[in-house]
């Protein structure tokens, strides 16, 4: 399993990409801190970020595209149960 880094304001985090997709033009990448089955995971969103190299990632604000990509990550790994949590 694929694993990237992100570098953030906090510092570096180490994620598994657990699936990538992409759907209406935008590619979206299901990530975890951890290979277990049970695990919380992020849905991120691809960004532009002007250099080749390097890839932006952006969690999905909007709870309509959050859903649709949710669904279709559930899908794509077997039917996964995928539980969206949004901080109130």
């Amino acid at each position: 399993m694929e694993k990237i880094r992100f570098e953030t304001d906090s510092g570096t985090r180490e994620y598994y990409v657990l699936e990538s997709t992409t759907l209406s033009g935008n590619t979206y990448i299901l990530v975890a801190e951890s290979e277990d089955e049970d695990c919380e995971a992020l849905i991120l969103k691809e960004g532009n970020s002007g250099d080749e190299e390097t890839a932006v990632y952006t969690e999905i604000e909007d709870d309509t595209e959050l859903d649709a990509v949710a669904e279709v990550f559930g899908k794509l790994l077997d039917d996964t149960e995928i539980e969206i949590h949004t901080e109130a």
